[in-house]
């Protein structure tokens, strides 16, 4: 290979390989039940919060592991990137989309953190709290079937093998 073209060659994407996870977590958080039977509002707001809260389950379960850092920092980039062409296909202008994207990221690391801090509890009051405080529900719905659900996806993350559950096989 001559100078010119290992100069010039185009570098992979590290983010490349945990795109068919990305692309899963959205598909999860996109289910009819969380709207459908669990209370979600079909709403940009909802489906917002259902997004991020998958997303930080996942990050949560990364976590856990050390040597998954790098996939952490990956996974996060793949979320902004996506919650930034979201908000420009919505019509929000070069000018103040990174405003929004700042705003999104203070309102999901916010979320993660009640979520890391709510998971590591004995029983699902925290969770519900903040189910409470970060999903927007429909009139009249309850938090706690959805904390409760919430949950039981998170220990199935825990029971998924890291490599499989890296390459997106959330099944």
């Amino acid at each position: 290979m001559s100078f010119l073209s290992r100069l010039f060659a185009r570098q992979a994407d590290p983010r490349d390989r945990l795109k068919p996870l990305w692309h899963a977590l959205v598909a999860l958080s996109r289910q009819p039940r969380w709207y459908a039977d669990l209370g979600v509002a079909d709403t940009v707001a909802g489906r917002f919060d259902m997004v991020s809260t998958i997303t930080s389950l996942a990050l949560i379960r990364l976590e856990r592991e050390d040597e998954r850092g790098p996939e952490v920092t990956l996974l996060t980039e793949l979320f902004i990137e996506d919650m930034d062409g979201q908000l420009r296909e919505s019509g929000v202008g070069d000018v103040v989309v990174g405003k929004h994207v700042g705003k999104l990221m203070s309102a999901f690391g916010g979320r993660m953190g009640a979520y890391r801090d709510s998971l590591t509890a004995s029983d699902d009051t925290a969770l519900e709290e903040a189910v409470w405080r970060n999903v927007t529900l429909l009139e009249g719905a309850s938090h706690a079937p959805l904390a409760a659900a919430l949950r039981a996806q998170y220990e199935r993350f825990l029971a998924i093998d890291a490599e499989a559950f890296a390459a997106g096989n959330l099944s």
